[in-house]
């Protein structure tokens, strides 16, 4: 373990201040949003001491926030947030990740949890065949890197537009699936080679494909204009990102970074926050190359759905927009985004780094889908196969504290390793299966390295962002059934 002392001003319950005087150099104090419990395992890694040392970064608004997920990660703490000055700021890819765009998409069914219950095994079997998954999976199209470029550039569209999804799932997911300012040219060869095999595929670590029924509904009307009617309805969850493009985009421009750092005379406390000025040649490239990552993964998340409606109806004999397969929302939450917020009584231009945060708008925001802007942005909170989900609602408090951001997840803990040490993955099937939840996996290792008790309680995470009002609580969604990869 790593104590490194870090001192907290508690502001209430779930509100706590790292001090600008913990750090001589940082530019503003520390934000953590956490009850005592949840906190507790932030002191004892350095997920604290990352927090403050994001609070370096130049031309930096406000906080550096850290969400109730929070838990260490490289240079931010997955759970980070910042809001940088677009003109006189930063971008740090740290901020960002590498796993570009990892979201998460939730599909409504008119199914009900009886209806699936006897057809469970069968269907897991059938996704399992129609999605790749696994570490190094290859999926089933075959691009070039000329028709990879297109991709890159288009993001959604091109999946649609090619037969993958419907014309209307464009509406429902962040950016409408396609950041504009994406440049195929900015990626490197390498990054498009590891690409271009992987896409429409799962991969492995904490990704999944889950069928799921809403529990309880905490916020009726709101559920309703998502698509949610009743408890017992039946919903499913895509957790994945831009496969090995994304993370080979992060490790070139890290390298990038690293050197413009030292160019740009920026002093910083931790290596891995490495950055260059916003308006500089290398953060811009990095940013075109960072959105076609982005773009990537909604493709590799439009596939996927694409595959589980054909899934279904392979299983149940009936359509999928008969059976009411229809996209809720996606949502990015590794992801830099230009966005304008009030700073001081004025609105300013910043680069939002979200690194483990989802985007949390509010009612008649519009960059929310039309449908949707009477009760504001459906964000979707994964937990960990075992344990329940969330379906929240973006507030204006959230646009106030958090520049529109909310937790993204349980977040872990516990590292893979001890995981695997501590969880046989029979043990962790038998569990699951005693709770009535299936388990399929490509790796017996990712059993045990994804068994719930190595994540943080979800329902703690999801209480503490609905009290501090940037997630309201709409429903509770538990699983029936595991994908992953």
């Amino acid at each position: 373990m790593i104590y490194i002392t870090v001192p907290l001003e508690k502001i209430d319950s779930y509100t706590w201040r790292i001090p600008m005087s913990f750090k001589k150099g940082m530019k503003v104090p520390g934000i953590v949003f956490a009850d005592e419990f949840l906190l507790r395992k932030m002191i004892e890694d350095l997920t604290l001491v990352q927090c403050a040392n994001v609070a370096f970064l130049p031309g930096i608004y406000k906080y550096s926030i850290t969400l109730p997920d929070g838990h260490q990660g490289y240079g931010f703490p997955i759970g980070g947030v910042a809001a940088i000055d677009a003109n006189e700021g930063v971008i740090s890819p740290g901020g960002v990740g590498y796993d570009i765009n990892c979201g998460v998409r939730l599909i409504r069914t008119d199914l009900e949890k009886d209806d699936i219950k006897k057809v469970l095994p069968e269907l897991l079997n059938v996704i399992f065949k129609n999605v790749p998954s696994g570490v190094g999976s290859e999926g089933k199209l075959r691009l070039s890197i000329t028709e990879l470029d297109k991709a890159l550039e288009d993001g959604v569209n091109w999946a649609i537009s090619r037969g993958y999804g419907w014309p209307e799932d464009k509406e429902y997911c962040e950016e409408n699936g396609c950041m504009r300012e994406a440049d195929p040219s900015k990626v490197s060869n390498r990054a498009k080679q590891r690409g271009a095999p992987q896409l429409g595929t799962l991969g492995a670590g904490n990704h999944f494909l889950e069928i799921q029924y809403v529990e309880k509904i905490y916020n009726s009307h709101a559920a309703k204009v998502f698509g949610i009617t009743h408890e017992g309805q039946v919903t499913i969850m895509i957790h994945t990102g831009s496969r090995g493009l994304g993370h080979q985009v992060c490790s070139d421009y890290l390298k990038v970074m690293e050197y413009a750092a030292r160019k740009y005379n920026i002093y910083l406390p931790d290596r891995e926050l490495a950055c260059a000025p916003a308006k500089s040649g290398e953060s811009e490239d990095y940013f075109a190359a960072m959105a076609a990552a982005a773009n990537y993964a909604w493709i590799n998340r439009q596939c996927i759905l694409h595959w589980i409606r054909e899934s279904f109806e392979e299983v149940l004999k009936t359509s999928a927009d008969k059976l009411g397969l229809y996209l809720v929302y996606d949502v990015a939450h590794n992801i830099a985004k230009l966005e304008s917020h009030e700073i001081n009584g004025s609105y300013r231009k910043v680069f939002v780094h979200r690194k483990g945060a989802t985007r949390a708008f509010p009612k008649e925001h519009p960059d929310i889908p039309a449908k949707h802007r009477s009760v504001g942005q459906a964000i979707i909170l994964p937990g960990s196969m075992g344990s329940a989900s969330y379906l929240l609602l973006g507030d204006e408090r959230a646009m106030k504290i958090t520049f529109g951001s909310t937790a993204h997840g349980a977040g872990r803990m516990m590292s893979r390793e001890e995981a695997i040490r501590k969880f046989s993955p029979s043990k962790v099937e038998n569990e699951l299966r005693g709770h009535g939840i299936l388990i399929k996996a490509a790796s017996r290792d990712v059993i045990s390295e994804e068994a719930p008790l190595a994540y943080k309680d979800i329902d703690k995470v999801a209480e503490v962002s609905h009290k501090v009002g940037i997630g309201t609580l709409v429903c509770r969604l538990i699983p029936l059934g595991v994908v992953k990869g």
